[in-house]
Protein backbone atom coordinates (compact mmCIF):
# COMPACT_ATOMS: atom_id res chain seq x y z
CA UNK A 1 0.00 0.00 0.00
CA UNK A 2 1.19 3.84 -0.52
CA UNK A 3 0.94 6.70 1.69
CA UNK A 4 -2.42 7.78 0.32
CA UNK A 5 -5.63 8.34 1.90
CA UNK A 6 -8.21 7.60 -0.21
CA UNK A 7 -11.87 10.08 1.02
CA UNK A 8 -15.45 9.30 -0.62
CA UNK A 9 -18.28 11.41 0.29
CA UNK A 10 -21.95 9.05 0.56
CA UNK A 11 -25.55 9.15 0.16
CA UNK A 12 -27.61 6.10 -0.35
CA UNK A 13 -24.64 5.07 -2.56
CA UNK A 14 -25.34 1.15 -2.09
CA UNK A 15 -25.98 0.03 -5.53
CA UNK A 16 -22.09 0.96 -6.23
CA UNK A 17 -20.30 1.31 -3.14
CA UNK A 18 -18.81 -1.91 -2.79
CA UNK A 19 -16.80 -1.63 -6.13
CA UNK A 20 -15.96 1.81 -5.62
CA UNK A 21 -13.93 0.49 -1.86
CA UNK A 22 -12.75 -2.95 -3.89
CA UNK A 23 -11.14 -0.75 -5.99
CA UNK A 24 -9.72 1.77 -3.51
CA UNK A 25 -8.39 -1.18 -1.71
CA UNK A 26 -5.75 -1.67 -4.59
CA UNK A 27 -4.38 1.57 -3.70
CA UNK A 28 -4.36 2.24 0.38
CA UNK A 29 -4.66 0.99 3.27
CA UNK A 30 -7.05 4.10 4.38
CA UNK A 31 -10.56 4.64 3.23
CA UNK A 32 -12.90 6.94 4.99
CA UNK A 33 -16.03 7.56 3.91
CA UNK A 34 -18.01 10.62 4.93
CA UNK A 35 -22.11 9.83 4.47
CA UNK A 36 -25.12 11.62 4.23
CA UNK A 37 -27.50 9.66 6.91
CA UNK A 38 -27.82 7.73 4.10
CA UNK A 39 -31.11 5.42 4.40
CA UNK A 40 -30.23 2.45 2.37
CA UNK A 41 -27.39 -0.01 3.38
CA UNK A 42 -24.61 2.35 2.18
CA UNK A 43 -22.87 3.18 5.66
CA UNK A 44 -23.01 -0.38 6.94
CA UNK A 45 -21.34 -1.75 3.54
CA UNK A 46 -18.61 0.66 4.22
CA UNK A 47 -18.23 -0.78 7.60
CA UNK A 48 -18.62 -4.38 6.49
CA UNK A 49 -15.69 -3.73 4.37
CA UNK A 50 -13.28 -2.45 7.00
CA UNK A 51 -13.68 1.35 5.86
CA UNK A 52 -13.67 4.42 8.46
CA UNK A 53 -17.32 5.32 8.07
CA UNK A 54 -18.35 8.48 9.67
CA UNK A 55 -22.11 9.84 9.16
CA UNK A 56 -22.17 13.51 9.08
CA UNK A 57 -24.37 16.26 8.60
CA UNK A 58 -24.38 17.78 4.58
CA UNK A 59 -22.78 21.12 4.43
CA UNK A 60 -22.05 21.33 0.58
CA UNK A 61 -19.94 19.33 -1.57
CA UNK A 62 -16.90 20.94 -0.70
CA UNK A 63 -17.32 21.20 3.01
CA UNK A 64 -18.41 17.40 3.44
CA UNK A 65 -15.39 16.39 1.38
CA UNK A 66 -13.35 18.88 3.41
CA UNK A 67 -14.48 16.62 6.71
CA UNK A 68 -12.78 13.38 5.28
CA UNK A 69 -9.31 15.04 4.76
CA UNK A 70 -9.58 16.42 8.08
CA UNK A 71 -9.47 12.32 9.34
CA UNK A 72 -7.32 11.32 6.49
CA UNK A 73 -4.25 9.20 7.95
CA UNK A 74 -2.33 10.04 5.40
CA UNK A 75 -1.32 14.05 3.99
CA UNK A 76 -1.69 12.90 0.22
CA UNK A 77 -5.54 12.17 -0.86
CA UNK A 78 -6.72 10.54 -3.42
CA UNK A 79 -10.61 12.31 -3.57
CA UNK A 80 -13.34 10.34 -5.30
CA UNK A 81 -17.07 9.84 -5.82
CA UNK A 82 -18.65 6.64 -4.30
CA UNK A 83 -19.76 6.13 -8.21
CA UNK A 84 -15.81 6.43 -9.36
CA UNK A 85 -13.62 3.22 -9.92
CA UNK A 86 -9.94 3.54 -10.34
CA UNK A 87 -8.67 1.32 -13.27
CA UNK A 88 -6.07 -1.01 -12.48
CA UNK A 89 -3.55 0.59 -14.89
CA UNK A 90 -4.33 4.16 -12.16
CA UNK A 91 -3.78 2.29 -9.51
CA UNK A 92 -0.21 1.14 -10.44
CA UNK A 93 0.66 4.65 -11.56
CA UNK A 94 -0.28 5.73 -7.80
CA UNK A 95 1.80 3.07 -6.69
CA UNK A 96 4.80 4.08 -8.72
CA UNK A 97 4.90 7.40 -7.69
CA UNK A 98 7.68 9.02 -5.14
CA UNK A 99 5.22 11.51 -3.08
CA UNK A 100 8.11 13.33 -2.17
CA UNK A 101 6.75 17.11 -3.31
CA UNK A 102 4.07 18.60 -1.67
CA UNK A 103 3.73 21.16 -4.56
CA UNK A 104 2.66 18.43 -6.76
CA UNK A 105 -1.21 17.44 -7.75
CA UNK A 106 -2.12 14.62 -10.42
CA UNK A 107 -4.38 14.89 -12.40
CA UNK A 108 -6.77 11.60 -13.91
CA UNK A 109 -8.47 11.09 -16.94
CA UNK A 110 -11.90 10.25 -16.44
CA UNK A 111 -13.94 7.54 -18.60
CA UNK A 112 -17.99 8.40 -18.16
CA UNK A 113 -20.40 5.88 -18.58
CA UNK A 114 -24.03 6.55 -19.89
CA UNK A 115 -25.92 3.54 -18.72
CA UNK A 116 -22.96 0.55 -19.82
CA UNK A 117 -22.46 2.66 -22.58
CA UNK A 118 -18.79 4.39 -22.57
CA UNK A 119 -18.49 7.81 -23.93
CA UNK A 120 -16.03 8.48 -25.64
CA UNK A 121 -16.90 11.89 -27.30
CA UNK A 122 -18.37 15.29 -26.78
CA UNK A 123 -17.86 17.20 -23.63
CA UNK A 124 -17.56 14.13 -21.21
CA UNK A 125 -15.05 12.35 -23.34
CA UNK A 126 -12.95 15.18 -22.45
CA UNK A 127 -13.20 14.78 -18.82
CA UNK A 128 -10.09 15.15 -16.51
CA UNK A 129 -9.78 15.88 -13.14
CA UNK A 130 -7.16 17.00 -10.55
CA UNK A 131 -7.82 14.60 -7.53
CA UNK A 132 -4.85 13.66 -5.81
CA UNK A 133 -3.32 16.19 -3.89
CA UNK A 134 -1.56 16.91 -0.67
CA UNK A 135 -3.34 18.30 2.15
CA UNK A 136 -0.56 20.63 4.11
CA UNK A 137 -1.60 22.72 0.96
CA UNK A 138 -4.83 22.10 -0.92
CA UNK A 139 -8.40 22.15 0.29
CA UNK A 140 -11.47 22.05 -1.34
CA UNK A 141 -13.57 25.16 -1.84
CA UNK A 142 -16.51 25.54 0.26
CA UNK A 143 -19.41 25.67 -2.54
CA UNK A 144 -22.45 24.37 -2.52
CA UNK A 145 -22.13 22.96 -5.91
CA UNK A 146 -19.35 22.37 -8.27
CA UNK A 147 -16.55 22.68 -5.76
CA UNK A 148 -12.84 23.19 -6.80
CA UNK A 149 -9.35 22.52 -5.50
CA UNK A 150 -7.99 25.83 -3.70
CA UNK A 151 -4.37 25.83 -4.87
CA UNK A 152 -1.55 28.13 -4.49
CA UNK A 153 0.20 30.13 -6.90
CA UNK A 154 3.28 27.93 -6.77
CA UNK A 155 1.54 24.44 -7.60
CA UNK A 156 2.81 21.72 -10.30
CA UNK A 157 0.71 19.45 -12.27
CA UNK A 158 1.24 15.90 -13.24
CA UNK A 159 -1.18 13.85 -15.87
CA UNK A 160 -1.19 10.09 -14.44
CA UNK A 161 -1.66 6.83 -16.78
CA UNK A 162 -4.75 5.27 -16.20
CA UNK A 163 -8.50 6.17 -15.50
CA UNK A 164 -11.25 6.98 -13.26
CA UNK A 165 -14.59 4.94 -14.62
CA UNK A 166 -17.34 7.07 -13.63
CA UNK A 167 -20.75 5.63 -13.74
CA UNK A 168 -22.64 8.74 -13.98
CA UNK A 169 -26.41 8.02 -14.73
CA UNK A 170 -28.62 4.91 -15.70
CA UNK A 171 -30.56 6.98 -18.28
CA UNK A 172 -31.69 9.88 -19.30
CA UNK A 173 -34.38 10.64 -16.84
CA UNK A 174 -31.73 10.33 -13.99
CA UNK A 175 -29.23 12.66 -16.33
CA UNK A 176 -31.79 15.11 -16.78
CA UNK A 177 -33.08 14.75 -13.15
CA UNK A 178 -28.60 15.59 -12.35
CA UNK A 179 -29.22 18.59 -14.98
CA UNK A 180 -31.93 20.53 -12.97
CA UNK A 181 -30.94 19.92 -9.15
CA UNK A 182 -27.40 21.48 -10.30
CA UNK A 183 -28.67 24.03 -11.80
CA UNK A 184 -30.76 25.11 -9.26
CA UNK A 185 -28.09 24.65 -7.04
CA UNK A 186 -25.42 26.85 -9.50
CA UNK A 187 -28.03 28.94 -10.11
CA UNK A 188 -28.01 30.04 -6.07
CA UNK A 189 -24.19 29.77 -5.93
CA UNK A 190 -24.46 32.82 -8.72
CA UNK A 191 -26.62 34.91 -6.75
CA UNK A 192 -25.04 34.68 -3.66
CA UNK A 193 -21.84 35.48 -5.73
CA UNK A 194 -23.58 38.34 -7.32
CA UNK A 195 -23.31 37.30 -10.56
CA UNK A 196 -25.93 38.47 -13.03
CA UNK A 197 -28.12 36.64 -15.27
CA UNK A 198 -28.00 38.66 -19.22
CA UNK A 199 -28.44 38.00 -22.91
CA UNK A 200 -25.29 36.25 -23.77
CA UNK A 201 -25.82 33.37 -20.82
CA UNK A 202 -29.04 33.32 -20.92
CA UNK A 203 -29.73 32.71 -24.32
CA UNK A 204 -25.85 31.90 -26.53
CA UNK A 205 -24.15 30.44 -23.94
CA UNK A 206 -26.55 27.27 -24.13
CA UNK A 207 -26.82 27.05 -27.72
CA UNK A 208 -23.15 27.20 -27.83
CA UNK A 209 -22.67 24.04 -25.21
CA UNK A 210 -24.88 22.39 -27.28
CA UNK A 211 -23.03 22.67 -30.24
CA UNK A 212 -19.68 21.98 -28.31
CA UNK A 213 -20.60 19.07 -27.20
CA UNK A 214 -22.20 17.52 -29.82
CA UNK A 215 -20.32 19.12 -32.86
CA UNK A 216 -17.16 20.62 -32.17
CA UNK A 217 -16.04 17.29 -29.58
CA UNK A 218 -17.85 14.76 -32.01
CA UNK A 219 -20.86 14.00 -29.68
CA UNK A 220 -23.07 13.01 -32.16
CA UNK A 221 -20.26 9.85 -32.81
CA UNK A 222 -21.65 8.63 -29.44
CA UNK A 223 -25.05 8.93 -31.58
CA UNK A 224 -28.21 8.47 -29.22
CA UNK A 225 -26.44 8.74 -25.86
CA UNK A 226 -24.30 11.81 -27.21
CA UNK A 227 -26.96 13.41 -28.83
CA UNK A 228 -29.20 12.98 -24.93
CA UNK A 229 -25.67 14.71 -22.93
CA UNK A 230 -25.96 17.65 -25.73
CA UNK A 231 -29.46 18.28 -25.11
CA UNK A 232 -28.72 18.09 -20.80
CA UNK A 233 -26.10 20.11 -21.31
CA UNK A 234 -27.93 22.57 -23.49
CA UNK A 235 -31.06 22.45 -20.74
CA UNK A 236 -28.46 22.50 -17.82
CA UNK A 237 -26.78 25.98 -18.52
CA UNK A 238 -29.95 27.67 -20.27
CA UNK A 239 -31.92 26.79 -16.79
CA UNK A 240 -28.95 27.23 -14.51
CA UNK A 241 -29.87 31.52 -15.65
CA UNK A 242 -33.41 31.23 -15.78
CA UNK A 243 -33.41 29.95 -12.20
CA UNK A 244 -30.77 33.14 -11.48
CA UNK A 245 -33.05 35.50 -13.43
CA UNK A 246 -36.21 34.32 -11.22
CA UNK A 247 -34.22 34.55 -8.04
CA UNK A 248 -33.05 37.96 -8.78
CA UNK A 249 -36.77 39.06 -9.73
CA UNK A 250 -37.78 37.72 -6.34
CA UNK A 251 -34.83 39.36 -4.51
CA UNK A 252 -36.25 42.59 -5.92
CA UNK A 253 -39.49 42.29 -5.27
CA UNK A 254 -38.52 41.77 -1.32
CA UNK A 255 -36.41 44.75 -1.52
CA UNK A 256 -39.38 46.73 -3.60
CA UNK A 257 -41.77 45.69 -0.58
CA UNK A 258 -39.69 45.96 2.75
CA UNK A 259 -42.02 48.28 4.44
CA UNK A 260 -40.51 51.35 5.39
CA UNK A 261 -39.73 51.93 9.44
CA UNK A 262 -38.92 55.34 9.27
CA UNK A 263 -41.23 57.53 11.47
CA UNK A 264 -41.69 61.34 10.48
CA UNK A 265 -42.77 63.62 13.18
Amino acid sequence: MIPVSVVIITKNEEEVIAECIAAAKLITDDIIIIDNYSTDQTYNIALAEGCRAYQKNWDGYGTNKNKGIELAKYDWVLSIDADEIADLELAMSLHNLKLTDPTMVYDIKFKSYFGIKLIRYGSWGRDHHIRLFNRTRVRWSQSSVHETLILPDDTKMQRLDGAMHHYSVKDSAECYAKALYYARLSAEKYLNSGKKANVVNLYLSPLFSFIKSYILFGGFIDGKEGLDIARITYKNKWLKYHYLLRFENNQKKKQYLKPNLAVEY
